[in-house]
């Protein structure tokens, strides 16, 4: 009996091994920090390049250059996703993740921005509906004009108390949206 106690006694006093034991322990809660906190920098990173693309461009509307160019909807949402960098998906289609409207309202007080997603319990990546159509009128001089651009951010993290996803197939729902009176510039062909 005494060698087992002597032994026991020994493992018990032996540290060889012990970092190697707390890192294992450790270490699924550090990593499991460190990435939503990098997801966190992307998703504001992503939400802010985002915005500042929405902003660029709808002053182009607003300033009637894009009516002189006499862009379509595809020259307005080529002239978004030039504007972001490469960290979004900018095909167009029925799926696409991104949409974007511009339209022209009465006044400030109708531009009353709704949700663009019909969320339902089989929403996924391809069968999430849109209720927010494509379109693009960018008025006329003085006219009041909405521009709305939405994107569907895939996240990576979707861990319990780590998930940053407010769609139902796990992606961010990010949002930018301007209203302002167009400045009264003359064009001759503007619609």
């Amino acid at each position: 009996m005494t060698p087992f106690i002597r032994r026991g006694r020994q493992f018990g006093c032996d540290e060889r091994g012990v970092t190697a034991i707390e890192f294992g322990i450790l270490a699924l809660p550090f990593f499991t920090i460190i990435g939503a906190t990098l997801e966190t920098a992307m998703i504001f990173l992503a939400g802010q390049v985002l915005d500042s693309a929405v902003q660029d461009t709808a002053r182009l509307v607003r300033t009637g250059q894009a009516q002189t160019a006499e862009w379509d909807g595809d020259d307005y949402r080529a002239a978004i996703c030039d504007r972001l960098y490469g960290m979004f998906d900018c095909t167009n289609g029925p799926n696409a993740r991104m949409r974007v409207n511009v339209a022209v309202i009465e006044d400030f007080s109708e531009a009353a921005i709704g949700y663009p997603l019909e969320i339902d319990d089989d929403c996924t990546a391809v069968t999430c509906d849109w209720t927010l159509e494509s379109d693009y009128v960018p008025g006329v001089g003085a006219d009041v004009v909405l521009v709305r651009a939405y994107y569907k951010w895939p996240t990576i993290i979707n861990l319990p108390g780590f998930n940053f996803g407010t769609l139902p197939d796990g992606s961010r729902l990010l949002g930018s949206s301007r209203v302002f009176r167009n400045e009264p510039f003359g064009c001759s062909d503007c619609t």
